[in-house]
């Protein structure tokens, strides 16, 4: 199972993931982008409506996603908080570690390089009790936040660099995949939002800028391999048919609830394409 993330947006992977945890589905590996990681932790460690509560209660708390984050210190989400001070052991709803580091399913996060643009692919050997750097890593959107640096190397957002990793799974022997977008399916991304952060960012990681210009070929040139997959019956596509209001830093309580049910709907077909 693939989910792309995508700020927000992406409580329809937490309503795909809820239903798969309510049905008992489970796959073999999961690959996670930016705030899709997160998801999938949820959904490894089996802790059922999770990141429902994050997005729909903890997101509208001004030290989860503000502007004052953003002036104190240059990171309008804090993952730290997110990731840290909510999910830890001591946190308000803390991530079942045991239950995660014990599930056989195989975990990849993906996330870009500042320094040389380059595509770092984490596991979960990552991952260790009240350490989930990874995400924070593959959650941290160019300009809306520093890069996160893990072993003194910069990392941002992976949407950037891997935004929908199919051609990734399948190198790595997968057969059949359950790919979560948080976009329409059919609509092309375009490059003009990326343009003046990209400006601002070539200033610092001039290679992780590169990256971030070219993200809407990127991303829709992999979508079309997915669709072209899809056509033989190895990838399996969900996605919204609205975006309900919703952006990647952008929310309102309405959205976030039909873009929850409509994924937790979308995942009725999983059962029949796994059992295909």
């Amino acid at each position: 199972m693939i989910d792309v993330g995508g700020g927000y947006r992406a409580i329809f992977g937490a309503g795909v993931m809820d239903r798969c945890m309510e049905e008992g589905i489970r796959v073999d590996h999961c690959y996670g982008v930016s705030a899709g990681s997160a998801n999938m932790v949820s959904y490894i460690s089996g802790q059922q409506g999770r990141t429902h509560t994050f997005y729909t209660e903890y997101a509208f708390r001004k030290e989860y996603a503000s502007a004052g984050n953003f002036v104190r210190d240059r990171n309008y989400a804090n993952l730290d908080y997110i990731y840290g001070t909510l999910s830890n052991h001591d946190g308000e709803y803390p991530v079942d570690y045991h239950a995660f580091s014990q599930d056989p399913t195989a975990f990849t996060v993906v996330a870009a390089n500042a320094q040389d643009g380059s595509t770092k692919y984490f596991d979960k050997t990552d991952v260790a009790y009240d350490n989930y750097d990874i995400m924070k890593a593959s959650s941290a959107v160019p300009v809306a936040c520093e890069p996160y640096i893990i072993d003194g190397v910069p990392y941002f957002d992976g949407g950037i660099a891997d935004p929908v990793p199919v051609q990734k799974a399948i190198d790595d022997g997968c057969e059949r995949i359950v790919l979560i977008l948080t976009r329409l399916k059919d609509v092309l991304r375009q490059q003009k939002k990326d343009v003046i952060p990209a400006r601002i960012l070539e200033r610092s990681y001039p290679a992780a800028a590169e990256r971030l210009l070219n993200r809407y070929q990127t991303y829709n040139d992999e979508v079309a391999l997915a669709k072209r997959y899809e056509q033989e019956g190895k990838v399996l596509i969900l996605a919204p048919e609205s975006l309900y209001g919703l952006d990647t830093l952008t929310k309102n309580f309405e959205g976030l609830e039909r873009m929850y049910r409509a994924g937790y709907a979308q995942a009725d077909r999983i059962g029949d394409f796994l059992n295909s």
